[in-house]
């Protein structure tokens, strides 16, 4: 029995390897403290967790659910992109409810790539934009992202690349692994060229509300619809990571070619999810205010860690992780290495994120004051 052709360029992803290693060394009684995983600590809007309680306790909810989702649900969306990000959708037609921003990178992958397309990939770039469009046998073109350019892609180099056969564009502002920020006029130079090149721009926009100036979306650009869509997340906005709810919002003829493969792959978002998530999209501004108070104390903590490692950093960055730059010669799995095999700390190596990512690390904010001082400690 043969694998398909197309899992031979794809590896088990990074995270799910490494975390039984760490999870190995927890049982010989090694105090090992995670600081790679994006995965939020703090709680759900407590509004959300009793909707989806009251909701379990309903009559007739446990059945099958529209593909679409509730008409409810993308009410709420169409009104929390309206709130926060002055984005009008239709709530018919330009919003497509999903099990996290993730299998959106599928969807869209499936819908839109046959063989032999090429997909823009950013370097250093979330893992998955890579592994999917190798899954779908498309061709990956990387474009660099430098810390000189603010973590932004480099139009005049995307100028003098053929462009005919690429299909997608994928984008991440506010950047992860990077926090570069998002801006509006890196949005509307993405929507030129996205229109001059007939290219899909799709930006992966989960980290909007932490540590951010303010919430943007490429949506809110003149034209965007024409040749954009965004993937969004409940997960780092409302803690919500384990819920797996997310959202497919923009280009109406490119929802309805995502909910085509989306509808042939699973049977709809159980109800009490899509009650919790309307609750959670309801929360007042104060929500957002509280979260990242927390986030706001965990970094400066960070910032101490990478002072003591001499490690460079940019304190304007965006996001829930800390991105930074090793200075003493070692490549970044050996800097992660030697952290968790001395100090008994696991930080994300750059490298999986890309080539251009191998002079870097990165700790992520999702871990309390009391382990992050515990860490301190240790390099101390």
């Amino acid at each position: 029995m043969h694998a398909a052709n197309r899992l031979h360029n794809v590896s088990e992803y990074y995270f799910s390897e490494k975390l039984r290693e760490i999870q190995t060394l927890k049982s010989q009684g090694k105090p090992i403290i995670n600081l790679g995983i994006g995965n939020p600590d703090l709680p759900p809007p407590a509004q959300a967790v009793q909707a989806i309680q009251n909701a379990v306790n309903e009559l007739n909810k446990h059945g099958y659910q529209p593909y679409k989702g509730l008409p409810e649900l993308r009410n709420a969306i169409a009104q929390f992109y309206q709130k926060h990000y002055q984005v009008s959708l239709n709530s018919e037609s330009e919003i497509l409810p999903l099990f996290g921003a993730k299998e959106g990178i599928m969807h869209l992958s499936m819908a839109y790539l046959n063989k032999d397309d090429q997909v823009l990939v950013p370097n250093p770039g979330y893992a998955s934009y890579s592994s999917i469009t190798n899954l779908v046998e498309a061709e990956i073109v990387t474009y660099d992202l430098d810390e000189n350019n603010g973590w932004q892609p480099d139009f005049d180099a995307l100028e003098q690349l053929d462009l005919t056969k690429v299909k997608i564009m994928w984008v991440n502002y506010p950047n992860m692994p990077t926090g570069g920020k998002s801006t509006t006029e890196l949005f509307e130079k993405l929507i030129a060229f996205g229109i001059k090149h007939q290219v899909l721009i799709v930006n992966d926009n989960p980290y909007s509300f932490i540590l951010t100036e303010k919430p943007l979306s490429i949506l809110s650009v003149k034209g965007a619809k024409k040749t954009a869509v965004e993937l969004n997340s409940l997960s780092k906005t409302f803690n919500m990571a384990g819920w797996r709810v997310g959202m497919l919002t923009g280009n109406k003829d490119v929802i309805e070619n995502a909910l085509k493969v989306k509808s042939n792959m699973d049977s709809g978002m159980f109800y009490g999810l899509q009650i919790g998530a309307i609750a959670a999209l309801n929360s007042e501004n104060g929500w957002f205010e509280s979260i990242n108070s927390h986030y706001i104390k965990r970094r400066e903590i960070v910032w101490k860690m990478a002072d003591q490692l001499g490690l460079k950093y940019d304190k304007s960055a965006e996001g829930f992780f800390v991105w930074c730059k090793i200075t003493n010669g070692k490549t970044s799995h050996e800097m992660s290495d030697y952290l968790l095999y001395e100090h008994d700390v696991f930080v994300t190596p750059g490298s999986i994120f890309g080539s251009k990512g191998d002079n870097y690390i990165r700790f992520s904010l999702c871990v309390d004051e009391k382990q992050l001082e515990e860490v301190l400690n240790r390099l101390n």
